[in-house]
This record gives C-alpha cells, sequence and structure tokens, in this order.
C-alpha cells in the first residue's frame, strides 16, 4: 500500500507506525536505561516545537538535554529507537515554531503526528488527575507515564478516552449538486468568528447509548433532521481533552427541514459539492470549513470524492 492511498483509507492520527510496547512500561530497569538514549518530544499546553520545512519536522532531543517535567514512554521502533515526551515550557528559538495540532498536524509525518498525539494526550490526561477521585489522595505518575497511583500503592487510575460521534448528513445524491448538511457552532460565533466555518455534526455518546443510535440522537437534537442509514467510516484520537472521534457518513432525505438548537449551532445549511470544492479550491471563501488536521475534513473530503 502506498503513502497516498494510505492516507486515503484513514485520517490524520490514525496512520501512526510507532510500536508502544507495552509489556515495558512495568519494567522499570527497562526504562531507566531506555530514558538515556531517547528521543523526547516536549509538550507545552498541546503545543510542540517544529523546525518549518515540507514536511515540517517535529523537534526531538536527547534525554539529556530535556526539561524537568513528568516523562511519558510514547514507544519504541523495531529498529530500537526509544520515544518519550515531556510535560514542560516550550518556548520558540531560531529556526523552530511553536505549534499545535490544529495548525500542523495533517502535514507532519505519521510517526511524528504520533508522537504529538500521544504525548498531548498523555499529557492532558496527568494534568487533570493531581488527586485520586475515590479518596482526594496525591496522585504520581507510573508505569511509564501510563497510570497515576497513590504513594502508598492502594489505588491505581488508568487514562480513559470518551467516545464521540462526528457525522456528516448528506442526502446520498451523487454528483455535483449532492448535498450535505453542515453546522456553524454556535461557541465560534460567540468567539467572534466574522465568517461561519461551517462543520460536521458531532456530540458525546451517552451512558446505554451505542454508538449509531447517539448519532441519530445528536443529528435530531442539533438540526431536527432524523436519519436513515448510518455508515461507519473512520476513526481519530483527539486528546482536547481525551475524546475518541467515531465517523459516520449518514444519509438524510434530500432538503430535509432545519431546525437548529440555537445554544449548539447559530446556523445549519444544505452545501452542494460544488459549492464546497469552490471553498476547498480557494476559488471562493463565503464559508470556512473544517482544519485539515480533523477528521471532519476527512469525511467531508470523503464524500466530496465521492
Amino acid at each position: 500500500m502506498t503513502a497516498d492511498s494510505q492516507e486515503r483509507l484513514a485520517p490524520p492520527f490514525a496512520r501512526g507506525p510507532l510500536e508502544r510496547a507495552a509489556h515495558r512500561r512495568t519494567d522499570e530497569a527497562w526504562l531507566s536505561a531506555a530514558w538515556a538514549r531517547a528521543r523526547v518530544v516536549v509538550v507545552d499546553d498541546g503545543h510542540v516545537l517544529v523546525r518549518p520545512g515540507e514536511p515540517p519536522e517535529l523537534v526531538l532531543i536527547d534525554a539529556a538535554d530535556a526539561p524537568a517535567g513528568e516523562r511519558f514512554f510514547l514507544g519504541e521502533e523495531p529498529g530500537g529507537a526509544v520515544y518519550f515526551a515531556v510535560a514542560a515550557d516550550v518556548t520558540a528559538t531560531d529556526g523552530t515554531a511553536r505549534v499545535n495540532l490544529r495548525q500542523i498536524g495533517h502535514s507532519l509525518p505519521d510517526l511524528a503526528a504520533g508522537l504529538f498525539i500521544t504525548g498531548v494526550a498523555l499529557a492532558n490526561w496527568h494534568a487533570r488527575h493531581p488527586f485520586s477521585p475515590l479518596s482526594g489522595k496525591v496522585t504520581r505518575a507510573g508505569h511509564g507515564g501510563w497510570v497515576r497511583m497513590t504513594e502508598d500503592g492502594a489505588e491505581t487510575l488508568w487514562p480513559r478516552t470518551d467516545p464521540a460521534v462526528i457525522m456528516l448528513v448528506h442526502d446520498g445524491i451523487p454528483g455535483p449538486d449532492g448535498r450535505c448538511l453542515l453546522g456553524f457552532n454556535a461557541q465560534w460565533k460567540a468567539l467572534g468568528a466574522t465568517v461561519p466555518r461551517f462543520s460536521t455534526l458531532a456530540g458525546f455518546v451517552e451512558p446505554g447509548e451505542s454508538a449509531e443510535m447517539a448519532v441519530a440522537r445528536e443529528v435530531l437534537e442539533e438540526v431536527g433532521v432524523k436519519v436513515g442509514a448510518i455508515t461507519y467510516v473512520a476513526s481519530q484520537p483527539w486528546p482536547f481533552p481525551g475524546s475518541l472521534m467515531l465517523g459516520f457518513h449518514v444519509l438524510a432525505e434530500a432538503g430535509a427541514a432545519i431546525t437548529v438548537d440555537v445554544e449548539e449551532i447559530a446556523e445549519a445549511r444544505w452545501l452542494t459539492r460544488t459549492q464546497i470544492a469552490a471553498v476547498l479550491s480557494g476559488e471562493t471563501a463565503d464559508f470556512g470549513l473544517p482544519f485539515p488536521a480533523s477528521i471532519a475534513h476527512y469525511l467531508i473530503t470523503a464524500w466530496l470524492e465521492g
């Protein structure tokens, strides 16, 4: 399979080749020795350093040069290279730029993207769990950064991922006149967006609910449209704060009337393939679309291409 064909089969951050080597996480002697020869990515509030280029290069440093901070073992490659992340301040210097996933994620090679998103996900999770939710006791990182535990070892917390559904609603009509339903998030409007940025609908899976049930519920709640066939497309990890985005294409009646939930959606529109293609090509700027690193962008472009 070529790199191009693999990219078409999975969205960004869903193609990482890194071996996580979970069996290493409880081997403190191995982790200590591995740290000495590790390549380290420093993560800071969802940001890392890159060297601009085509493609950009993720800045990796030697362990000896790494700043103080919690360490997370990310994995190893078959050839023996070992990777860690450290949660610490990141400041750009000459020849580097401080960037986040939205800005650069789609441009990074798969290995670098995997290191980036895994490091950010772990750093975010650890930052949210300094205390045990069971007893209130102080916790510390353990198992190479893949658990938090109390000092007495009586309680252990593992990272959790929240399932969320994200769906492109479309009318099933082929060709340039086929339409999809996109929404302009009410929060984006409240933040002062001057040009509406239309994206797919999304929401968290609730207790006792399947992903497909969540898709139908969220579409009905947000835009008042009843859906038909629901087809799973792909998934993408998204560490803000700690989600797994489950992507779907969803069939609905052509031109179905829209009734938005104004607390969630400022505006929703049926948009043709012609309109979507014009914005993606830069021919028009009547509205914005999701950033290329997102699974929303992947779902839209996959539909666009038929």
